[in-house]
């Protein structure tokens, strides 16, 4: 009888979403897709459709620090990304789970998904914790991967040509000594490109609006699918290609239903 080899185990931590698009419930989904076996440490309870932001709970920061120490310590993790962490307190709490962990710093790849706001337009992140994600968790990350709106809190300025997102892309990546994936899913126009710098090298990623779609958790699938990649054993580019076509599908693809079509409409509005 041939025993079936151990999928790669990677973490996520981020935040609980109840409608199953977005947060830790997207990042498993995609994960378990890309022949990964998730696990989680959640940040906080999030309550929201893709058009709404109701309410969100933060989680202890103790009892996040618990969380991603325990995992840390007792699997072999492969490779790991944070999505929304909320508030300072969260953050400390996964940097210091990080940095307490001899197995980490050094060999898990750390995709870090700067979520600071909700498709919808509710905020994600304190104001405050804004420096925190910036100088404790980026000089952890493998890779960060801002859309614009992240991208301009970043820089200070609004992004909206390809050649400034190339210029901050380039920026970024050498201020924070790691890899950098600019998304280009705000930008006017039915083009939707990605800008990747890695070691120095810039590539982009072509890819087609699609129209008609409420999407949210875009941006944690995104993540979750390049840290599945790695986790994998792909390179930082071939991840990122995985993870554009995967997402990609996933927004073509998506799923309707009648009902919840209109009350999405009438939240929006």
């Amino acid at each position: 009888m041939r025993v079936a080899a151990s999928p790669p185990v990677i973490l996520t931590i981020a935040g609980s979403d109840c409608s199953g698009g977005a947060g830790i419930q997207a990042d498993l989904k995609t994960i378990t897709a890309l022949g990964g076996y998730g696990m989680t440490a959640v940040t906080g309870v999030v309550a929201e459709t893709p058009l709404v932001v109701s309410r969100i709970q933060l989680i202890d920061a103790e009892v996040v620090h618990e969380q991603v120490k325990l995992l840390l310590d007792a699997y072999p993790m492969a490779a790991a990304k944070t999505g929304m962490l909320g508030g300072k307190e969260q953050i400390e709490a996964v940097v210091s789970a990080w940095e307490s962990s001899e197995r980490s710093a050094k060999q898990v790849p750390l995709v870090v998904d700067p979520v600071m706001v909700a498709t919808s337009g509710g905020r994600l992140l304190d104001e405050d914790a804004e420096e925190a994600l910036v100088t404790r968790l980026f000089p952890h990350a493998a890779l960060i991967t801002p859309n614009l709106d992240e991208a301009a809190v970043l820089v200070g300025e609004k992004i909206t040509t390809r050649e400034s997102m190339e210029h901050h892309a380039l920026a970024l990546s050498a201020r924070h000594g790691c890899a950098v994936l600019l998304k280009g899913g705000h930008l006017s126009g039915d083009s939707v490109p990605d800008v990747l710098v890695s070691d120095g090298e810039l590539h982009w990623l072509e890819g087609r609006r699609i129209e008609g779609v409420h999407t949210h958790g875009t941006g944690c699938t995104y993540s979750a699918a390049i840290a599945a990649g790695l986790g994998n054993g792909l390179s930082m580019l071939d991840a990122v290609r995985q993870g554009k076509e995967f997402v990609t599908n996933a927004i073509a693809t998506h799923l309707r239903w009648g009902e919840m079509e209109a009350l999405n409409q009438t939240q929006g509005k």
